[in-house]
């Protein structure tokens, strides 16, 4: 059983998100993920399930990466299903998840779009 924190509130997973990933902690953002979940990265691809999702965090956290927090667009929330999003600091537009709480009352990511441009841009970020 994992000794990381769990989401409490659907905000908690940005804030989480950013602590793990800047302790280089590819297990412990992929713990914050459904064991289906779905994440459109790379950019043009999926990653499907939380096993891949720890797999592509293992190799994105090696470059050493630094995330910085970002503030939440307010939180829409249907019963157990949410979804949260941020405007991206580093250019790549806007973050979107949608969330599901789970039976213990924690919440964890479902679908996961960590960056999307708004429509008529025609560059692509790149996280730093």
């Amino acid at each position: 059983m994992s000794e990381h924190e769990k989401a409490a509130t659907p905000e908690d997973l940005t804030r989480l998100f950013v602590e793990r990933s800047n302790a280089h902690d590819a297990v412990g953002v992929a713990e914050l993920y459904e064991e289906d979940a779905v994440m459109a990265y790379p950019p043009g691809g999926l990653t499907v399930g939380r096993a891949a999702i720890q797999q592509l965090w293992t190799q994105v956290l090696a470059a050493m990466p630094h995330f910085a927090p970002e503030d939440p667009l307010p939180t829409l929330v249907q019963g157990d299903i949410a979804l949260t999003a941020t405007i991206a600091k580093d250019g790549a537009g806007v973050r979107a998840q949608v969330i599901r709480r789970q039976p213990d009352g924690s919440w964890l990511r479902l679908l996961d779009r960590p960056e999307f441009l708004p429509i008529g841009s025609r560059s692509a970020a790149v996280a730093d």
